[in-house]
C-alpha cells in the first residue's frame, strides 16, 4: 500500500494520476495547504520542505517503509517500481527524463509564478506579471513546437506527459489560449481523455 500526502494542486495530481494510471493500490492523506498542515511535525517528518506532494511506499524489498518527497523523484520511483511510463534504459529513457525536467525546472516554476502574481500577490506587480507572463508563452512555444512533431512528450505516453498535463490544465490561471498553441491543444485533448488522468485530477476529494 502506498500512502499518499497530497493536495489539489499541479504537483500533487501529477502523482495521484500517476497511482490511477498504475491501477495499484493508495490510500489518500489530504494534506490542505490553506490551512498550514503541510507545516505539522507529522508531514514534515515525511516533506521536510513542507511541500506536497509526498508519499511513504509500505511495499518495499527491504521491508521497511520508504518516504519521499518531490513529485519528479515520486515519479521516477513509481515508473521503475512498476516499470511502466518510463525505459529501464536508451536513448528513449533519456528522452523522457528531459522533457520530465523541463517541466520540473521550467513550466512548473514558471507557471506557478505567474500564478502568484495574478491571483494572490497583495498588490499587482507589473513588471513581474509582464517577465512571467512572456516567460509563459515562450514556454508554450517550446512544447508546441516539439509536439507539433511528436504525439506526446517522448515515444510513449510517459511521466513527462504526466507531470505536465496538471500545469497545462490551469492554462487559465496564467492567460494562456490554447487555440494560439495548436499541437498542445491537441496532446492536452488527448491526455485529458485518459479515463486515470479524469481520476487522477479529481484527488483529493472535498466537499
Amino acid at each position: 500500500m502506498i500512502d499518499l500526502y497530497t493536495w489539489g494542486t499541479p504537483n500533487g495530481r501529477k502523482v495521484s494520476i500517476m497511482l490511477e494510471e498504475l491501477a495499484t493500490d493508495y490510500r489518500t492523506i489530504s494534506v490542505n495547504i490553506g490551512k498550514d498542515e503541510q507545516f505539522t511535525q507529522d508531514f514534515l517528518s515525511i516533506s521536510p520542505n513542507n511541500k506536497i506532494p509526498a508519499i511513504v511506499d509500505h511495499d518495499t524489498d527491504s521491508g521497511s517503509p520508504l518516504k519521499l518527497f518531490e513529485s519528479g523523484a515520486i515519479l521516477i520511483y513509481l515508473a521503475e517500481k512498476f516499470q511502466r511510463f518510463l525505459p529501464i534504459s536508451g536513448p528513449t529513457r533519456h528522452t523522457t527524463i528531459q522533457w520530465l525536467m523541463f517541466q520540473m525546472a521550467g513550466a512548473g516554476p514558471i507557471f506557478g509564478q505567474v500564478h502568484h502574481f495574478l491571483r494572490a500577490a497583495p498588490e499587482p506587480v507589473p513588471y513581474a506579471i509582464d517577465r512571467y507572463q512572456k516567460e509563459t508563452a515562450r514556454l508554450y512555444g517550446v512544447l508546441d513546437s516539439h509536439l507539433s512533431n511528436n504525439e506526446f512528450f517522448s515515444v510513449d505516453y510517459s511521466i513527462a506527459d504526466i507531470a505536465t498535463y496538471p500545469w497545462v490544465a490551469r492554462h487559465e490561471w496564467h492567460k494562456i489560449e490554447l487555440t494560439n498553441y495548436p499541437s498542445v491543444l491537441r496532446w492536452y485533448e488527448t491526455i485529458g481523455d485518459r479515463e486515470a488522468v479524469k481520476k487522477g485530477m479529481t484527488v483529493p476529494f472535498v466537499n
